[in-house]
């Protein structure tokens, strides 16, 4: 399973997390198998281009996640993902991805059913 998180730094799973997977400047991919971190790498959030979020959603379908968890997104981008097929995680509380990813195994953390959790689109 890979899951990816917004992060504002490149330090692995102690990286803090983003408030908001469109401006992080990283997203940490975690991938766990049998229960077991296997694998954690850090990529730079290339940004927006033209199409704006459609291209945040692309960018993080690139990596072949199974999920996303955010502390907050938008509703366009949350439906995107949703149509995309990608289970979207919400966790607004944990500081680091050691944290959210330890909450998120033992399942405690709210899916989207395609809706964002910011004011805006």
């Amino acid at each position: 399973m890979r899951l990816v998180f917004p992060t504002n730094e490149n330090e692995g799973y102690l990286s803090k997390r983003g408030a908001h997977f469109g401006k992080a400047k990283f997203y940490t991919i975690i991938t766990i198998e049998n229960g077991e971190v296997k694998e954690v790498e850090g990529v730079q959030n290339p940004g927006h281009n033209s199409s704006a979020c459609g291209d945040a959603v692309t960018n993080i379908m690139s990596f072949k996640p199974d999920a996303l968890i955010v502390g907050g997104i938008g509703g366009r981008p949350a439906l995107g993902f949703s149509e995309a097929g990608l289970d979207l995680y919400f966790d607004p509380t944990s500081k680091t991805v050691q944290e959210s990813l330890k909450i998120f195994l033992e399942g405690k953390l709210e899916k989207s059913s395609g809706q964002g959790t910011c004011n805006h689109n």
